[in-house]
């Protein structure tokens, strides 16, 4: 799909998919792919005709404090849906085939809240996670499309804040700090007191060598 779009007008290029006809479209992203530790986490929304919170790009653009706000607004006026796959799924399934089943669930727990399934699902990246529907990938989708921004940030607030969840309860790998990616301070700190329970042990080869 060819995007003449100019860069940040995330809702124009929403509306023109839709081609100004009334047609539900859906957007779907997801955070925690790449880090060591804790679950993948997917947002699914569905922005309102007239509700373009101000500010709405992709989640890594945004500062901490941002996307709390929009975070906050999104509940509160948009549709939305989040789905997790937990550290056992991902290393069951592996990391690509978990982060389709967040999504599939984000995407179950948006369509509860509508009154009929979307029209159009734009899904963020270049791979199909299965969805059923007119699912269309986007490369870079979360700062082309304001619905999958808003996924973005569904998905990044709810997964950082379980991650500052745990480092209350694993004070010593200092998951405030980095959420679980593979920062020198995360990876030293795991030579130090090796993995905990909410670690990915195929992430951590590398890492820890034959001390897993």
């Amino acid at each position: 799909m060819k995007n003449d779009t100019p860069k940040n007008n995330l809702f124009a290029y929403d509306k023109e998919l839709c081609q100004g006809t009334a047609l539900v479209l859906c957007g779907v992203d997801e955070a925690g792919r790449g880090p060591l530790a804790g679950p993948v986490c997917a947002g699914a929304a569905v922005l309102p005709e007239g509700f373009c919170p101000a500010g709405l790009n992709d989640s890594k653009k945004l500062s901490e404090k941002r996307r709390e706000v929009l975070y906050g607004e999104l509940m509160a006026n948009a549709y939305c849906g989040v789905g997790w796959a937990s550290v056992e799924e991902i290393e069951e399934y592996n990391i690509l085939n978990a982060t389709f089943l967040a999504m599939n669930r984000a995407y179950a727990q948006l369509c509860e809240k509508l009154p009929a399934r979307p029209e159009i699902i734009l899904v963020d990246g270049n791979r199909h996670p299965g969805i059923e529907g007119d699912v269309r990938l986007v490369v870079k989708g979360d700062a082309t499309s304001a619905a999958i921004a808003a996924a973005s940030i569904l998905a990044k607030v709810s997964r950082d804040r379980y991650m500052l969840e745990q480092a209350r309860l694993y004070p010593q790998y200092q998951f405030e700090k980095h959420k679980g990616y593979g920062t020198k301070l995360h990876c030293d700190m795991l030579k130090e007191y090796g993995p905990s329970p909410i670690h990915r042990p195929s992430f951590l080869g590398k890492i820890l060598g034959g001390e897993r």
